[in-house]
């Protein structure tokens, strides 16, 4: 199967293409697409560039099976990622979501030097690959098992995410498409973990900054408690896979 192929080559030259690759990025230069935080003028999402292509083209879930078999490789074919939160859960994203990372990526305004070398319109094709993928990865039943954290703290997590998180991701996790904010319930503990302290360090460029700012005054025990409520909220039954699921895509 090509799918296997693709993780045999992802394990052993993952490392030494992306630092290579990420820092040339020649194909990045024609995707450049808005700024990234760093940036004195910067505003989230200003969009431009491929993301704005990509969300008005037309979408073929078809083709986008066929680009996904590069994805699959790290995300797993049903897009659950990993546990340990090395590669995140896809599976249920929104569409805009997707499309908004992948474009950010490529044109080098969100750092992924391990993604970056696959994402290149050169192993996936260009705008209307980006809007492919991102509609078939909706289409695949989110994960009924994901990481979560210790259980804890969780009756403080909730308080937090209640008071600090509704606004913008929902009471429920299920964020915006239209205004692109993702879908976080069932994600994995430990990448919403990373994301996380990236974000609030300023490591993650482009990220929204009313969430910079808001978390800055997060201790070490609220950023554990919230995000392991996050990780445990359920998405609705409808968009959750059962146990076990394999992709029949696939095999």
């Amino acid at each position: 199967m090509r799918t296997l192929l693709r993780m045999f080559a992802v394990g052993l030259t993952a490392t030494a293409l992306a630092g290579a690759a990420y820092a040339a990025g020649p194909e990045a230069n024609t995707i450049k697409q808005g700024k990234s935080i760093g940036d004195a003028d910067y505003q989230w999402n200003s969009g431009g560039g491929e993301q704005d292509e990509a969300l008005h083209l037309k979408a073929d879930v078809k083709n986008g099976r066929d680009v996904y078999e590069v994805c699959a490789a790290c995300h797993l074919p049903e897009g659950w990622g990993q546990h340990d939160g090395t590669f995140p859960e896809l599976a249920g994203q929104h569409t805009k979501v997707i499309i908004k990372q992948l474009a950010d990526i490529r044109a080098k305004n969100r750092d992924n030097p391990t993604m970056y070398p696959f994402a290149l319109p050169s192993e996936i094709g260009g705008a209307q690959a980006v809007a492919d993928v991102a509609a078939y990865i909706q289409t695949l039943k989110m994960n009924p098992n994901p990481g979560t954290g210790d259980g804890k703290d969780l009756a403080l997590g909730k308080k937090l995410y209640e008071e600090n998180c509704t606004r913008c991701h929902g009471a429920d996790g299920s964020g915006d498409n239209e205004k692109f904010y993702p879908r976080i319930h069932g994600q994995h503990y430990a990448y919403l973990v990373r994301q996380y302290e990236w974000i609030k360090a300023g490591k993650r460029r482009n990220a929204n900054p009313d969430m910079v700012k808001q978390i800055q005054t997060f201790s070490e025990r609220d950023t554990k408690a919230v995000l392991d409520f996050v990780s445990r909220m359920k998405p609705p039954a409808k968009l959750v896979g059962p146990k076990g699921w394999q992709n029949p895509d696939f095999k």
